[in-house]
């Protein structure tokens, strides 16, 4: 897999929305490691702390452009002058609890956003691949425990994964309507939804997130406080996901036509777990026997108990299969948070490292 991306990306221009957020700053780490030329454009960090500032993430953008992406023309103009041989759009609005608070923006930013990416892609005049990433939570989900595989029913309760389904409608429109496949000799394009979530590493300082909210609660010295304990995720270290959208691009450089379609990237079954007894490993992983206790409120929105991924066809089709097991993920985000005495940028790269260079991490 590591001489593939070397080969794929070494010296190749990549055009990486979000790239100050928690996903986007360690993309930018791996893409700059492989050799790649990266045009950064995301929304300034959200807080001083991110991973983005830690790592310096100027440092290892070819170019970083704070903008919008509900900014068409904008989008269109740094794309279009960079002419880039890869896109990856990770720019979203990722929180549920914050799309109940502010649904608009959610839908503006995720759907409309990833409309001015693909519009944007329209106008280069060079062949170009584009990963668009969504979510697992992009199905309608009846809760029946059955992983959802990609040709489920799309759907959403709560704002945010409505928006992610409605984002994977303008991805398939743009792909049927200018960037079909049967006609990529016309108009060179291959296009790509990957579909993964509920991520976990070192560096996120996010809000409303469990693990973010557990270091948190322990630099203060309070008592870690979870809701909905029951409810089961796909976790999965950032490195896999991450590495699942650049194997999928280097496959889609490969065969433009064949791989021009939605994956889902997730951990194998039995890995999936509850939050419950995530907030305890990590805890024990941490050092730190802390107490937890569970936040029971009729005010909690809806977020679903119960979601399950197939990734049958990434394992088949591209050859991908999760390195890290759940306790191993769990393990490297403590590990990441606990070490205070070196910088964000060396834990990372350490953990890019190990991970990409071993077949069995």
């Amino acid at each position: 897999m590591l001489d593939l991306l070397k080969q794929t990306f070494a010296g190749k221009r990549v055009f990486l929305t979000g790239h100050t957020g928690f996903k986007g700053a360690w993309m930018l780490q791996i893409l700059s490691w492989l050799g790649a030329d990266v045009k950064g454009y995301s929304l300034v960090p959200e807080k001083p702390r991110d991973l983005y500032n830690q790592i310096e993430g100027d440092k290892l953008c070819y170019a970083s452009i704070i903008a919008d992406v509900r900014d068409l023309h904008t989008v269109q103009g740094e794309m279009i002058r960079f002419e880039p041989h890869f896109v990856f759009h990770l720019a979203a609005q990722s929180l549920v609890r914050r799309s109940y608070e502010e649904p608009v923006e959610t839908f503006a930013v995720n759907t409309l956003g990833t409309a001015h990416v693909l519009q944007a892609m329209r106008g280069l005049s060079e062949s170009c691949v584009g990963v668009m990433v969504t979510t697992d939570k992009v199905y309608e989900n009846p809760e029946r425990g059955i992983p959802f595989v990609e040709t489920d029913n799309l759907g959403g309760y709560d704002p945010y994964s409505a928006s992610k389904a409605a984002t994977e409608m303008v991805i398939n429109s743009y792909r049927r309507s200018f960037f079909h496949p049967d006609k990529y000799a016309s108009h060179r394009k291959s296009i790509a939804a990957a579909r993964a979530g509920n991520v976990i590493g070192g560096g996120d300082y996010s809000n409303d997130r469990i693990v973010p909210d557990i270091v948190r609660a322990i630099d203060r010295g309070e008592v870690v406080t979870i809701r909905n304990p029951n409810s089961i995720r796909p976790w999965q270290h950032v490195l896999e996901p991450l590495g699942a959208y650049l194997l999928l691009a280097a496959k889609m450089n490969q065969d433009p036509v064949r791989f021009s379609a939605a994956f889902n990237f997730g951990p194998q079954p039995a890995d999936e777990k509850s939050v419950e007894v995530l907030t305890q490993s990590f805890l024990k992983a941490f050092g730190c026997e802390r107490q937890y206790k569970i936040h029971e409120s009729a005010q909690n929105v809806h977020e679903a108990n119960l979601l399950l991924l197939d990734s049958s066809k990434a394992k088949n089709e591209l050859g991908w299969q999760p390195k890290l097991n759940a306790s191993q993920a769990i393990d490297w985000t403590a590990n990441w948070y606990a070490d205070l005495h070196r910088s964000a940028q060396e834990k990372c790269m350490e953990q890019i490292i190990t991970y990409f260079e071993t077949k069995e991490a």
